[in-house]
């Protein structure tokens, strides 16, 4: 299977950003997060018409990763995209997996992240109660022209990307120490 652009959402704490990572360095194709396009490094964020022009940037590109969800921006992703990665985690799984990162430097934010804001926990809950419902609507009407993958766990996904090395089309596999 040859992998060209693809989509890694779901919810915040699902593991996207984990995979999308593991997937850029088997695959060697370029990641681009979200949430890196919207936030800048002082937390505020840029404007709807800067992250819509950063993003069309990135989809008229030939070969991507795109992890986030960003809902507003599905549809045209959707339109552009060849492979689709959902994460649908259960809700306390994607809870333990944000607090887990809480003081880390991670590659897809900003910023090292202090505590589990109450409004980014909101924003998981939400997920999981309002817009899942939206995400599956959306890879119903695309379920015959995309190729959609659904995890609902970290280890199925882990799973995945060594299916992926034992195929032999993508050895760009780290050399160790």
């Amino acid at each position: 299977m040859h992998l060209k652009r693809i989509l890694v959402i779901g919810s915040p704490g699902s593991g996207k950003s984990t995979f999308s990572r593991k997937l850029r360095d088997r695959t060697g194709l370029p990641l681009y997060y979200l949430d890196m396009l919207f936030h800048n490094p002082d937390r505020t964020t840029v404007s709807r018409v800067e992250f819509d022009e950063r993003l069309s940037q990135i989809l008229d590109l030939e070969e991507w990763i795109i992890d986030g969800n960003y809902q507003r921006t599905l549809p045209m992703r959707f339109e552009k995209c060849t492979h689709i990665f959902l994460f649908d985690l259960p809700l306390e799984q994607c809870l333990q997996g944000a607090e887990a990162r809480i003081g880390q430097k991670r590659e897809d934010l900003p910023w090292i992240e202090t505590e589990l804001d109450p409004d980014f926990r909101d924003h998981i809950l939400d997920f999981h109660k309002n817009k899942i419902a939206r995400i599956y609507e959306l890879l119903e009407e695309y379920k015959d022209s995309r190729k959609i993958t659904i995890f609902r766990s970290r280890k199925e996904a882990d799973d995945w990307i060594d299916d992926l090395c034992s195929q032999g089309e993508y050895d760009n596999e780290p050399a160790g120490p």
